[in-house]
């Protein structure tokens, strides 16, 4: 039988939060946990299920790859744990002040970095440097946090476990120790440039490979750019996240892009040739003769290639006409014969006028009928 989607099984987005795809998984895991259903094969293979989903969606390689190809990708190597109690302890831990001490040392934390992007960096993509303040490992020890010459000793308190163990009453509870806070190890010498912390504050300047076609919102990781472990481990991701600042001229749907165009009252009436941008350059977009304000015109292919594949989207050009300003005696007094000799068509030249103007006297003939 076909594996259901993971996003599906937990009931979450594609764009989750951490801290949403952890609570769905609590949920779900306490719903069909097997001690609180026992003897019912149905609910132990729906907690079998999210247990999987879970794994795969919090490891960001396992879910980049889950992502990218489907089971195909994670395939062997989810549901990797020794039993039901191993994540169902690392996510319901919390709850009672921590949880069983995962195997090798903590993770890094990740960072964001809001990016600011003009459009025409944002559609033809770039390699922008970006300086961000990070904690990286300390160089002096290594990462240890312990003197150079120094290394840390297993912690007397849980034996190098990380945890402790409290008897509350009939329950056992497990909690971080509070000695060494779950590292297992103790130093007696810390490092003086990072005060036995493994890390130091430093300022990184990085290159960051924009793909061309990005939008406001989407994210780009850097693997292991973030914060680097406390005393060692995996570092953190960087995730840089695209703001698109508005444009003088377009403004972009998705694909497509959008701009006004303002025209004379001749060249509307009359019809001509007009010189539009686009983001390659100028184009000639042929008007009408009687065209109205408010006609949007296509031209296809000149918008912006998605980030994430697909056609070029269009140019929609949606003309304005001017009403001419600032006007000579002799220019009012043309405009005044002009408009006696279409008044003398009736409504032949104005039908949008007339026919508006039949609208209301009809709504007012209801009205005082």
């Amino acid at each position: 039988m076909a594996k259901k989607d993971y996003y599906e099984v937990l009931g979450v987005s594609h764009n989750v939060s951490d801290a949403d795809l952890k609570k769905s998984y609590r949920r779900l895991a306490m719903k069909f946990h097997p001690d609180r259903n026992k003897g019912n094969p149905d609910a132990e293979e729906k907690f079998k299920e999210a247990k999987e989903a879970y794994e795969v969606l919090t490891d960001p390689k396992k879910r980049s790859a889950y992502e990218r190809f489907g089971h195909a990708g994670v395939d062997g190597h989810a549901g990797g744990s020794d039993g039901f109690s191993d994540i169902f302890g690392d996510v319901f831990g919390d709850i009672f002040g921590g949880g069983r001490q995962r195997s090798g040392s903590s993770r890094g934390s990740d960072l964001r970095y809001d990016l600011e992007l003009n459009l025409e960096e944002a559609v033809a993509g770039s390699d922008i440097k970006i300086r961000v303040p990070v904690l990286v490992s300390c160089g002096s020890c290594g990462g240890s946090g312990a003197k150079k010459g120094s290394a840390p000793v297993t912690c007397s308190t849980c034996n190098g476990m990380g945890n402790v163990r409290m008897q509350q009453g009939f329950f056992s509870v497990q909690q971080t120790c509070p000695t060494c806070r779950g590292h297992g190890k103790q130093i007696k010498e810390p490092c003086r440039p990072c005060h036995g912390k493994g890390r130091v504050q430093e300022n990184k300047t990085l290159s960051v490979k924009i793909p061309p076609g990005v939008d406001t919102g989407d994210r780009i990781r850097l693997s292991g750019e973030g914060e680097a472990a406390e005393r060692g481990g995996q570092p953190g991701d960087l995730y840089v996240e695209v703001h698109v600042r508005d444009h003088k001229i377009f403004t972009r749907d998705g694909a497509n892009l959008y701009c006004e165009v303002p025209i004379s009252f001749p060249s509307a009436t009359l019809g001509g040739e007009l010189e539009v941008p686009t983001l390659g350059g100028k184009v000639k977009l042929k008007i009408p003769a009687e065209t109205q304000t408010g006609k949007l015109f296509r031209l296809r292919g000149k918008g912006v290639k998605p980030v994430r594949g697909g056609a070029v989207g269009d140019l929609l050009c949606r003309v304005r006409i001017e009403t001419p300003v600032r006007l000579t005696k002799e220019q009012r007094h043309l405009i005044r014969e002009l408009n006696d000799s279409l008044a003398g068509g009736g409504s032949h030249h104005n039908p949008q006028e007339d026919s508006w103007v039949k609208g209301v006297k009809q709504f007012f003939d209801k009205l005082t009928g």
